[in-house]
């Protein structure tokens, strides 16, 4: 009996370490597995991050991607002016500026930005809620020249801002890939704004009007805006023309109700219920406008949508949606006259157009002096019209000589 007792106790040993040997290959084997498992898991999740695409951050002319170039700030910088000249790798004279300051975004000097007219209105509609401003703002006319391509008044212009700088900005849109030619010292040199296409009567006329007023947005000292052709020319000298825009109370766009088919007539009765026919509106689309009345402009979609889709030929919206537009929401600020003069006597679709023989001291001391008294600040006066068009490219010689004894510059 102790021979069996001692032979159950060995087998009973033997299955235990038989027991303990068979836990321990099980855990290796486990081990094994989770090392197998993690380096197959591994190498998916490396293959998985290498197949997403890479985001380059390479320049324009090697990427096929638009990728922002922030190479502008706190760098050498051609395109900006400071205060600290350096030198580049071939030993030319740059200026060093910081874009974060507060100058380089209340006074932006280059206009050959990246946006889209979208991406532009939305930076121009911004308006601080703080009164004050962190910097001496001395209040500018913005001139914005919508042009076919030439200006052919250019020197009259140039000598109209001339030792006017500070109290004025140019912006100049002009067909897409067009370049003016102008000196660098021209208060025109580097004013284009990115431009698109237009079309005569058609909304893409409008679309450059607000991005011309976008455009000028960006610099928070401006604060009337003009609307100017390639044939418009100034009938008083800066002075002038910057006492009488910035002293206004109103801003000035020509805006009437015209009930003939030339004006009701050209009403779409698929603007309803937004627009009304007693809102509508016609006028010459040579505006004067403030700031603000700007901004309103600008950030407006839903009317102007109104017009891009129901109103087109014999209906132009260049001639009734500010007017209109302004007339439904702003009235009491528009004086509902324009300051450009024009001549609509001969009849017809276009105004008349005056070349060299036509420009006389007689001429423009009628445009300047106005039979009828206009209201301005609500009081009549016969200082109606700053500016006037159409001019001839030939009436330029003349305009030239007549300046300073009759425009005062």
């Amino acid at each position: 009996m102790a021979r069996g007792r001692v032979g159950e106790k060995e087998e009973g040993e033997k299955h235990i370490g038989l027991l303990k040997l068979a836990q321990t290959l099980s855990f290796l084997l486990i081990f094994m597995a989770g090392i197998i498992i993690g380096l197959a898991a591994s190498s998916h999740i490396d293959r998985y991050f290498n197949s997403l695409p890479t985001t380059s951050f390479s320049s324009p002319s090697t990427s096929s991607q638009t990728v922002p170039d922030y190479s502008n700030c706190t760098v050498i910088h051609r395109d900006c002016t400071g205060d600290d000249e350096n030198h580049d790798d071939d030993d030319k004279k740059v200026k060093v500026k910081d874009c974060w300051s507060v100058d380089g975004f209340v006074r932006p000097e280059n206009l050959s930005h990246g946006m889209s007219d979208e991406e532009v209105f939305w930076r121009g509609s911004m308006v601080p809620v703080k009164e004050e401003y962190p910097y001496d703002r001395v209040p500018k006319v913005a001139f914005m020249f919508l042009t076919r391509g030439p200006l052919p008044m250019l020197p009259l212009w140039e000598k109209f801002f001339r030792g006017n700088e500070r109290y004025l900005s140019v912006y100049v849109h002009t067909p897409p890939g067009y370049d003016m030619n102008v000196s660098r010292d021209s208060p025109f040199y580097e004013r284009q704004i990115p431009s698109q296409k237009v079309a005569w009567g058609s909304p893409l006329l409008t679309d450059a009007e607000k991005r011309l007023l976008a455009n000028a947005l960006l610099d928070f000292s401006n604060e009337r805006f003009v609307l100017l052709s390639e044939s418009c020319v100034p009938v008083y000298n800066f002075s002038t023309v910057y006492s009488y825009l910035i002293n206004s109370a109103y801003s000035f766009v020509d805006s009437y109700d015209e009930p003939t088919r030339y004006g009701r007539g050209r009403y779409s009765r698929k603007m309803l219920p937004d627009i009304k026919l007693h809102h509508w509106r016609k006028g010459s689309q040579w505006f004067e406008v403030n700031r603000k009345l700007a901004i309103y402009i600008i950030s407006d979609s839903k009317y102007y949508s109104l017009f891009k889709q129901f109103c087109k030929p014999a209906c132009y919206p260049d001639e009734h949606y500010i007017p209109t537009f302004l007339n439904m929401f702003h009235g009491s600020a528009n004086s509902n006259r324009s300051v450009t003069w024009v001549d609509w006597s001969i009849g017809g679709p276009h105004p008349a157009t005056y070349a060299a023989d036509n420009i006389t001291e007689g001429f423009l001391q009628s445009i300047r002096k106005n039979e009828t008294d206009c209201l301005y600040n609500e009081e009549p006066t016969s200082l109606c019209f700053l500016f006037a068009r159409k001019f001839a490219p030939s009436a330029l010689a003349p305009l030239m000589n007549l300046s300073s004894t009759v425009m005062g510059f």
